[in-house]
């Protein structure tokens, strides 16, 4: 997985998401937006059959839908997700994410030191 600059780094400006970061073949790239003690936010691009298996967060999570379907496997419960969608993945959630297309995705993290391990 490859990693591109934080939006933070530069001067404030308006971008269109999606366009933020591009496919690449047989690869899964992020893109770090935001990250503070509050949690960060960080975009994905899933190429066709690159995914994330199976994990744990000690945090909850929102996941985005920017462009593209994908199956997330939460908690043993299969979403089916596309642009504009949005699924929250509670802390310690067991998740995974493999993308019916190339699929590209926000994720939010939400730290809760209430909630960390």
């Amino acid at each position: 997985m490859t990693q591109a600059n934080r939006l933070t780094d530069a001067p404030p400006r308006v971008e269109n998401l999606a366009a933020m970061l591009q496919f690449q073949d047989k690869a899964i790239v992020s893109r770090m937006l935001v990250k503070n003690a509050g949690g960060s936010v960080t975009l994905f691009a899933f190429d066709a059959g690159e995914g994330l298996s199976e994990h744990r967060a000690p945090f909850d999570a929102l996941v985005v839908a920017v462009e593209g379907r994908a199956e997330i496997l939460l908690g043993g419960e299969r979403h089916e997700v596309g642009a504009g969608d949005v699924l929250l993945m509670p802390a310690h959630t067991p998740h995974a994410v493999t993308p019916l297309s190339p699929f590209k995705m926000m994720l939010v993290m939400i730290r809760d030191e209430t909630k960390a391990p």
